[in-house]
C-alpha cells in the first residue's frame, strides 16, 4: 500500500542517515522496519498481565512539567520502587522503576506520554512472573 507522510526535513535527515548506516536498500524498508518494531513494543505492553517488574526511561523538560510529573509520580508509588533523576540543562532524564501489577504499569506509561513535555517515554523491560 503506498501512503505519504509529513515529516520535518531533519527528523527525515536523521532517519536516512541511520537506515543508511544500517544498511538499508531504502526509506520504505526501513520505514516498515521501524513500524514492525513499534507495534512490537506496544503489542507486548499490551499484551502484558500479572505482576510485571519494568524500567520506564523518559525525558522532559523540567521547569515546564516537574511538580505534574512529582504528581504522577505519587499516584503510582504502588508500583513505583524506585526513581533515578539526572538535570542535563533544561532537560532530565528520569529512570523509574517498577513492580506491579501489568495494569497499573501501562497506565503509569501512558499517563507520562500524556504530558507534551515529556519528549519520550520507553520501556527498557517489562518481565513478568513466566518470563525468565
Amino acid at each position: 500500500m503506498r501512503t505519504s507522510l509529513n515529516v520535518p526535513d531533519d527528523a527525515l535527515a536523521e532517519f536516512d542517515a541511520v537506515a543508511e548506516a544500517e544498511g538499508f536498500d531504502s526509506r520504505s524498508r526501513a520505514l516498515r522496519e521501524a513500524m514492525a518494531e513499534y507495534v512490537e513494543r506496544h503489542t507486548r505492553l499490551e499484551d502484558a498481565t500479572g505482576e510485571v517488574a519494568a524500567v520506564v526511561a523518559f525525558d522532559y523538560v523540567h521547569d515546564e512539567v516537574i511538580r505534574a510529573l512529582h504528581g504522577v509520580q505519587h499516584d503510582y508509588q504502588d508500583v513505583i520502587t524506585t526513581t533515578s533523576h539526572v538535570h542535563q540543562g533544561e532537560w532530565c532524564l528520569e529512570t523509574v522503576f517498577c513492580r506491579g501489577d501489568a495494569g497499573r504499569v501501562r497506565e503509569l506509561v501512558y499517563r507520562l506520554r500524556d504530558f507534551d513535555a515529556v519528549r519520550r517515554v520507553r520501556v527498557l523491560s517489562l518481565v513478568g512472573g513466566g518470563d525468565r
